[in-house]
């Protein structure tokens, strides 16, 4: 009997969609992202895999202090792993609740910045994505023309030892050892410049995802309660730097959020408060009196009194 073979060919978007192809990442993005806290609270973080190191790039893992309140914080993955303090130099701890507010103040301010003044808001956001993805995309093109090019001449190599082989010039163990070499770096080589070609390609349809970004934010009529779905669709990533001081119970700490379709993007005049003489005055000695404490804090580290201390609250937890 003869061999039938069949071959199968696909045509994509020849029928409507069920969802939309957005509706389908976030989807997943959402399933990847969310787990069960593993005890028996069985409650999901909704932040979690969204949050990141803005030092070391490390994930921030989800804790919950069970003292009554079950105040749940993140720390930066990296800093917990022995040895302790290796990987990254510190914790980089925030509450869940400081993030959320702040996303939810930010995507409050962007609606309100859209609703007031549509053309400007879309100019903006069209600037500020196309600033931040200039450099980026430079770079990434430079690095696709050398991979390309070093691309080529293993290529010529590879085709060189060969010949040397078969005439007898070169050894077959060390033709063996360079082809093995060529052959793995041809492969990394393959692989990084599909993922550049993908990137770059990428860039040019992005251009009009500022337009997604603000059909978002339309769809949305208030930011009061961010469920797990709303901010998977808007937030690609968080990073969340060292607090400024330790020691003290309030302090400043820088968190970079960063949008889907968009990038980093602030809405003009978010975050900026008039104060009067007064009150200026009773911020400059509130700030006096955090830098003591974080001075106090760091003379405790530097003597190993903190450590004791930390130690003694482990015990008893």
């Amino acid at each position: 009997m003869g061999c039938i073979s069949f071959i199968y060919t696909r045509f994509e978007d020849t029928h409507t969609a069920i969802i939309d192809p957005e509706t389908f990442e976030n989807v997943q993005r959402i399933r990847s992202n969310v787990k069960r806290y593993p005890d028996g609270w069985g409650e999901a973080a909704p932040l979690t895999g969204l949050l990141y190191c803005a030092d070391c790039g490390g994930k921030m893992y989800v804790h919950r202090t069970n003292n009554g309140k079950r105040i749940s914080q993140y720390t930066c993955s990296q800093y917990s792993k022995v040895p302790v303090g290796v990987l990254c130099s510190t914790q980089h701890r925030i509450n869940e609740s400081a993030v959320l507010t702040l996303v939810s103040d930010m995507l409050r301010a962007i609606a309100e910045y859209s609703r007031n003044d549509r053309a400007e808001f879309i100019k903006a956001v069209q600037e500020t994505q196309a600033e931040q993805q200039a450099s980026d995309i430079t770079r990434k093109r430079k690095r696709l023309a050398a991979a390309q090019k070093r691309a080529g001449e293993l290529e010529k190599l590879i085709c060189k030892i060969y010949e040397d082989n078969v005439l007898g010039k070169l050894p077959d163990a060390r033709y063996a050892a360079l082809d093995a070499q060529y052959a793995k770096e041809q492969e990394s080589l393959s692989g990084e410049i599909a993922e550049l070609e993908k990137a770059i390609a990428g860039y040019e349809q992005s251009r009009k995802s500022a337009e997604k970004f603000i059909a978002l934010v339309d769809k949305y009529e208030n930011f009061d309660n961010l469920t797990t779905t709303m901010l998977n669709e808007f937030v690609e990533k968080i990073l969340v730097h060292e607090r400024d001081r330790k020691g003290s119970i309030e302090t400043t700490q820088e968190v970079e959020i960063y949008f889907n379709f968009v990038g980093r993007y602030i809405p003009p005049h978010f975050g900026e408060v008039n104060l009067t003489p007064e009150e200026l005055e009773a911020l400059r000695k509130k700030e006096e009196r955090k830098d003591k404490l974080h001075q106090a804090y760091l003379r405790r580290k530097a003597n190993g009194t903190q450590k004791r201390y930390e130690d003694k609250i482990k015990e008893k937890g």
